[in-house]
Formats: C-alpha cells, structure tokens, sequence
C-alpha cells in the first residue's frame, strides 16, 4: 500500500502536503479502498474559515457516506472540481489527480497531531 513519504498524515486517513501556508488535502490509498467505489463528493465550505477536526465535506461510496475532518486550522480554498465529474480519481489517483481541498492555513495552525508516513503506516498496519 503506497504511503508517500513527503505527505503528512491523520488518524481519520487524510493526507497533507503543506507548501508555504497552503494545505493540500485528500485521503489515503488505506481509506479510499475501505470505501470501495467512490460515486460523488460533496465540499460547500469553500471561502470558510474551519478549525482542525470540523467536518468539511462527506465522500460518498457504493456502500457508505464518510465525512472529512479538516486537518489544519485555516480557510478553506479551493475545492477539485475534476472531482463532480469523476469522483472515482479518489480511487485511482488518491495522492494525485483525486486531492480534494485547499486550505489557506491559519497563523497558528497546529501541526502536532500530523503523522509522518511511518506513524500512519504504523497504525493501518
């Protein structure tokens, strides 16, 4: 199971790539296939200012609704559009083409409580 090493981490199984002070959020390969089939994602908080552990969105897949839990204190970008037309890059290209968010993040954004990819690895075994 892939588990690229320049991402961060969370115990809810989203990934972080963090480039100045933007965050790019989406979920794991270890997720993505617990779900199975992805069929639709739903973000309408963009333009809002969320703290870590909000709810952001919900993925929807064949056999269950998930929601995502923001990683990082901040403002809420922009979302991957690509996604309303082919939610299914979520299982394809999770680290890739199927990233989900953008967070504008806060000055104080608390970035203890990511995972590198070792931590994680550690804890989907």
């Amino acid at each position: 199971m892939s588990t690229p090493s320049e991402l961060k981490y969370t115990k809810d199984h989203e990934w972080v790539k963090i480039e100045g002070n933007v965050a790019t959020v989406g979920i794991t390969q270890y997720a993505q296939g617990e779900l199975g089939d992805i069929v639709f994602v739903d973000v309408d908080t963009v333009d809002d200012d969320l703290s870590a552990g909000e709810i952001f969105g919900s993925v929807e897949a064949v056999k269950t609704v998930s929601d995502l839990f923001l990683p990082l204190s901040g403002k809420v970008i922009e979302f991957n559009e690509a996604l309303e037309d082919e939610p299914e890059l979520l299982n394809s290209d999770p680290y890739g083409k199927g990233w989900i968010i953008k967070i504008e993040m806060a000055d104080d954004a608390d970035q203890s409580e990511l995972l590198s990819a070792e931590d994680y690895q550690a804890i989907i075994g």
